[in-house]
């Protein structure tokens, strides 16, 4: 618990119709497991938040809304110049309905049928499938592991980033599932070999205010406007079930392109009024619950930084830059990581996302969803322990 908010009491979340408790035998062919999966969090939203709900709902009536008012944009341009010291034009900001959305549509709108889109490896695994079902090719670009943390691989990336077929970069930022926060200078060198090349840029920063580094926004950092920061309050502050996102897009026509897509074409004009109704809030009065919010989730991240370097000492456990993610590499341990998921399932009642979920190079991994209550990150640590020891017995049992 912090001084003033509380983390620590466990809210249930069963019978709510919740992707991550109530649906967990979808992906994991079991029910009843302890949850350590989709990324959203166990935590109830800010009271900021909740009673801007209440007040609405007051109303009885529930019709037609709009986004398109100074309340909804200068609330997110207000909260860009107080959290990130960055001015952004409220007359580039729109709405879509969610951030992956608007990516596809951007996708859509800079490429054709074909062309290639280049992202960093591992990866968010909607990234491969929204491409894909855009009728592009995914251009994976991996991200190498050094001392520890993640970089980017320049000469890979400049070698994608030239094909004149891959026509977009789509960035994540910070990067879902390693949690690196990308530096000032490194989205300045990204920026000029894709002003070079003529790539344009989408920036998905849905994970960008749970972060323990300074966040750097990408705003193109220089005179291109071929890019677009996507973004939602919904992971900061805990409210996808309510929808809503918006997009940064600098250029007129592709802006003008985007919104006849989103109105004229998906029908999609009029918004959740809940979902404009809690990104003002939060963004207004959100940012002490914020703050609380990432101390905690920080500390979650020590912790199992601190118990798993403990009973297996030949593991290092970076905390990440960001998110609430923990991105676990088991490799120095060689096990099957196929039956260790399976133990964690059968033996111990637990679901944790497998590594392979977001791409070849996150092998070896597992994803750990630390945005809850420490207890509950206690039992997932003890299970996790107790299914690598059984692992470990049945393969020392193979070998005798």
């Amino acid at each position: 618990m912090t001084q003033e908010f509380d983390f620590d009491t466990p809210i249930d979340r069963t019978g709510t119709y919740c992707t991550q408790w109530d649906y967990v035998q979808d992906r994991f062919g079991k029910s009843g497991l302890l949850p350590f999966t989709i990324s959203d969090m166990d935590f109830a939203a800010p009271q900021p938040v909740l009673n801007a709900l209440k007040q609405r709902l007051e109303h009885p009536v529930l019709g037609y809304s709009r986004w398109n008012h100074d309340d909804f944009k200068g609330a997110i341009s207000d909260w860009y110049q107080s959290r990130f010291h960055c001015h952004i034009e409220k007359d580039s900001l729109v709405y879509g309905p969610s951030v992956i959305y608007i990516v596809s549509k951007l996708i859509e709108q800079w490429s054709t049928l074909g062309q290639g889109v280049i992202f960093h490896t591992p990866a968010y695994d909607a990234f491969d499938k929204m491409i894909e079902g855009q009728g592009r090719k995914c251009i994976r670009s991996p991200l190498i592991k050094e001392k520890h943390r993640f970089e980017i691989n320049w000469q890979d990336l400049e070698h994608k980033l030239s094909d004149s077929n891959n026509t977009v970069l789509l960035l994540c930022s910070p990067h879902n599932p390693t949690g690196r926060v990308w530096s000032r200078d490194e989205l300045e060198r990204l920026a000029r070999l894709c002003e070079k090349y003529g790539v344009k840029v989408i920036s998905d920063e849905i994970h960008m205010d749970v972060s323990f580094k300074p966040h750097t926004p990408y705003t193109g950092f220089g005179n291109s406007s071929d890019w677009a920061l996507v973004t939602s309050a919904s992971k900061s502050f805990n409210i996808p079930a309510l929808n809503g996102a918006y997009v940064l897009i600098p250029c007129q026509n592709a802006r003008a392109n985007y919104l006849h897509k989103l109105k004229e074409v998906d029908g999609l004009s009029s918004p959740s009024i809940l979902g404009v109704l809690a990104m003002m809030a939060a963004y207004s009065e959100g940012e002490p619950w914020l703050n609380a919010l990432n101390q905690y989730v920080h500390a979650n991240h020590e912790y199992v930084k601190a118990t798993l370097e403990q009973a297996f000492p030949t593991l290092c456990y970076t905390v990440p830059d960001s998110t609430y993610l923990a991105w676990l590499d088991l490799s120095p341990l060689n096990l099957n990581m196929s039956q260790l998921n399976q133990a964690l399932i059968e033996h111990c009642d637990v679901a944790i996302m497998s590594g392979e979920v977001y791409g070849e190079t996150g092998k070896g991994y597992l994803r750990l969803n630390l945005g809850c209550p420490r207890a509950k990150v206690e039992q997932g640590l003890t299970a996790l322990i107790k299914a690598i020891g059984l692992q470990r017995s049945a393969i020392n049992l193979g070998e005798e």
